[in-house]
């Protein structure tokens, strides 16, 4: 349990003492391709690592028009916001694959909080990194354009998910175009365009679930 709790980013600061009373608290789950794991405005009282697998977190419109917020993979916490203010969820979670998580009950991850002061500063340094990464999303949605947005969404999940093999990077994910251009905030249109354009320059190529990048036509 300890060496998959060393993986994720809102632990990865702790040491392995300070890992140690997490693991007693955590508890394994697993779901199917496809499984709501909780709905936007469920109370949030769990908070989540994905130990194998990947999931998407979105939000729906009034319209019941669907926004992909990001997708999460092994070594990935999510969660914890609404763990620590006791506000109800602001997305929902869908399996993406089979996957495998560790959940961890507010109460026992508030009592831990409370005796361990090592570890809260730890995890507070990992939310504020996360409120400067939200921060710069909502700035590139304002001054980038719709090509660099998509180009720069593509490299994220490249280095969130992609697996490198010399010059190229293989991103398996199971996100349809609807997905992707929510997450880069593009319509659909600008994004097929961007991602024709990319192929056509050798930049891009797709499977099944998989985009591979090459990194010397990326450069060039």
């Amino acid at each position: 349990m300890i060496q998959w709790l060393k993986k994720v980013p809102l632990f990865d600061k702790l040491s392995e003492s300070q890992l140690e009373p997490i693991s007693r608290i955590a508890r394994r789950r697993s779901l199917s391709a496809g499984s709501i794991l909780f709905q936007e405005k469920d109370p949030g009282n769990v908070f989540y690592v994905v130990l194998g697998g990947s999931i998407k977190l979105f939000t729906r419109s009034a319209g019941g028009d669907e926004k992909v917020l990001s997708v999460v993979g092994a070594g990935d916490s999510f969660g914890e916001l609404a763990l620590l203010d006791g506000l109800p969820r602001s997305a929902s979670a869908r399996a993406l694959e089979t996957s495998l998580l560790l959940e961890i009950a507010s109460d026992d991850f508030m009592r831990l909080l409370e005796s361990h002061f090592d570890i809260t500063k730890g995890i507070l340094a990992e939310l504020s990194r996360r409120l400067r990464q939200t921060n710069e999303h909502v700035s590139d949605l304002t001054f980038l354009d719709d090509r660099t947005r998509v180009l720069k969404n593509l490299i994220n999940l490249a280095n969130q998910h992609g697996k490198r093999d010399g010059v190229f990077i293989n991103i398996h994910l199971a996100l349809n175009y609807d997905e992707l251009s929510q997450m880069a905030g593009v319509s659909k249109q600008i994004l097929s365009e961007v991602l024709r354009e990319l192929e056509a320059k050798g930049v891009l190529t797709f499977g099944i679930n998989r985009y591979t990048l090459n990194l010397t036509k990326l450069r060039g």
